[in-house]
């Protein structure tokens, strides 16, 4: 059965995905393997830059709110939408948040955690016939930054139901084998390249995050005293 061979715990690296696996993904979902060496090289070399790992830090600071929110809406990870977000924030391109960008469809997804017209169509959103008008509103949507986290979370329900799996599963990753693999299909499906479910899961597990998501970060100490 498909969902049997999608969340397969016959390998222990939860983030490797057997060849049947991705066929199965690939036949379900449309997602599309790997990222080329030269792409991973720079997604590397981003992530690290400190100022822009502090930048994203920040932005991600302002959205805690809302994903403690989503969370207890729907019973998600809050650590799963903080590591997505994260991410996607982090290797976010240049102006493609700036409503003017946006409106002109140079770029295909928008906001901090990078969804588009199509996301929001699988949702129920967005009709798929809409008009000029309706499409442009809903780009205003995904610019939204709280509209854009719920929508995450969204998406987040949507593939668990496909997958027929619990939201409860996305939450013991550090523990649980078949949490941490139903965790990474989510990401890979949220991203469709292969390395990025280890990069997700190494988020969650990130102390500074945690810290950000549970509101217990610390002032740094002057070192004066």
């Amino acid at each position: 059965m498909a969902v049997d061979r999608v969340d397969s715990s016959s390998h222990s690296d939860p983030t490797s995905f057997s060849p049947e696996e991705l066929q199965e993904l690939q036949r379900r979902f449309g997602v599309h393997g790997p990222q080329p060496p030269l792409a991973r090289l720079f997604t590397k070399g981003v992530d690290q830059f400190t100022p822009l790992r502090n930048h994203t830090v920040t932005r991600l600071q302002s959205l805690q709110p809302v994903i403690q929110q989503q969370s207890r809406r729907t019973g998600l990870n809050p650590m799963l939408l903080a590591a997505i977000l994260f991410d996607e924030m982090q290797h976010a391109k240049p102006g493609e948040d700036h409503p003017l960008a946006a409106h002109s469809g140079l770029f295909s997804t928008h906001g901090p955690a990078q969804l588009g017209l199509s996301e929001m169509e699988k949702q129920g959103l967005l009709r798929p016939n809409a008009s000029a008008e309706e499409i442009q509103e809903a780009r205003n949507q995904l610019l939204d930054p709280d509209r854009n986290v719920e929508m995450l979370a969204g998406k987040m329900i949507r593939l668990l139901k496909l997958l027929e799996r619990d939201v409860s599963e996305t939450k013991n990753v550090s523990r649980s084998h078949q949490h941490a693999k139903t965790v990474a299909t989510l990401a890979y499906l949220h991203n469709g390249k292969l390395d990025y479910p280890a990069r997700i899961l190494r988020y969650m597990q990130d102390p500074e995050l945690h810290g950000l998501v549970y509101g217990r970060q610390r002032k740094p100490v002057s070192p004066l005293i």
